[in-house]
């Protein structure tokens, strides 16, 4: 039995993606790791051969036309044959005794012979590490869910303003990825924004388990989550906001797991206010029609989350009127990102 499957989408890769293979083939027979070269230019495809070749039976190559994150994560979902998935970008890699402990812990569940008692999701740490600084954060959910415990939605506490669910804290039971449908567009940056939302309502019971197990290395130039990388790609980050705001009816959400329902609505927010204030500090007249028709089209698709949106939660804050607004919204950005350090 395969418990996990990591897959590794791999594009232009061959100078970084030896420590992530490396990190994760640490698990031996138990896991399986899919190396998805997405028509990589370089010797990345090579390297994954080589990989298969020398841990048979744990490493695949899988190689295909460039379709972008989205296309490598779902050929792993279509490849996987571990009972649980987890998504490991080429950049990045496993803390090891967080490994050893997330890997034990998923096999005493499955070794137990009682499915109806499985995580659908295992939630653990993840660290930023500005490698260039010599610099790392935790990332953390201590004051969200009870550690080393079976749980719902339902036992959740409150996440604090810097908290969301990201897809490098998420080991997803893998039918579990299957039920929800969840598939990613090709060539678009973001998407694990949607991967880290669409499945949750198929998630009736979670463990979080208070390890660092995901290392994200911050500090090239071209990462998605750079401010300027971001303004450029702004369509992107508009494309997968409005596919979160519209996959996923949050009243019925809420009727069996109210809390997860709050949860969510506050993630659509937080994307809708990472469009809006990049849209101002790209400060054209395009941008501000773009700006616009996104806040039109969630009001056209669901009044009712759009007035909350508006009324009731921080994207509504960034949506002011008027130059003075705008302003006002951009002043207020550069101090939370530089009280809560986020990215």
């Amino acid at each position: 039995m395969k418990y996990i499957t990591f897959a590794v989408p791999c594009y232009n890769s061959q100078d970084y993606m030896e420590r992530c293979i490396n990190s994760l083939v640490r698990g031996g027979e138990d896991v399986e790791v899919l190396v998805i070269d997405d028509g990589s230019m370089d010797s990345t495809g090579e390297i994954a051969d080589a990989y298969e070749k020398k841990y048979p039976g744990i490493v695949k190559a899988v190689h295909q036309e460039n379709g972008g994150h989205g296309a490598g994560v779902n050929k792993g979902l279509e490849l996987a044959q571990g009972q649980y998935y987890k998504v490991v970008d080429s950049d990045d890699w496993v803390e090891e005794s967080a490994y050893k402990k997330l890997l034990a812990k998923v096999k005493e569940f499955c070794d137990a012979g009682r499915p109806g008692e499985m995580p659908d999701l295992f939630i653990c740490n993840y660290v930023y590490n500005h490698l260039d600084e010599g610099t790392s954060r935790e990332m953390n959910y201590r004051n969200v869910f009870p550690a080393d415990t079976l749980c719902t939605w339902n036992d959740i506490n409150h996440f604090s303003p810097s908290q969301y669910l990201i897809m490098h804290a998420l080991v997803y039971r893998t039918e579990v990825l299957h039920q929800s449908g969840v598939r990613l567009p090709e060539h678009t940056f973001y998407v694990d924004n949607l991967f880290a939302y669409q499945p949750l309502p198929y998630v009736k019971k979670l463990y979080y388990m208070d390890i660092a197990l995901y290392q994200y290395y911050l500090g090239r130039e071209d990462q998605s989550v750079n401010e300027k990388v971001l303004m450029r790609r702004i369509d992107q980050q508009i494309k997968v906001t409005e596919l979160v705001a519209q996959c996923m009816d949050l009243d019925e959400v809420a009727e069996q797991y109210p809390k997860l329902a709050v949860y969510m609505r506050r993630n659509i927010s937080i994307m809708m206010a990472i469009s809006s204030i990049h849209l101002l500090l790209i400060n054209s007249k395009e941008a501000y029609t773009k700006k616009k028709n996104l806040w039109s089209g969630i009001k056209s698709n669901d009044r009712r989350l759009y007035y909350r949106l508006k009324f009731g939660t921080i994207s509504g804050l960034t949506d002011l009127p008027g130059k003075l607004g705008g302003k006002l919204t951009i002043g207020g950005y550069r101090l939370a990102k530089k009280v809560y350090q986020f990215q």
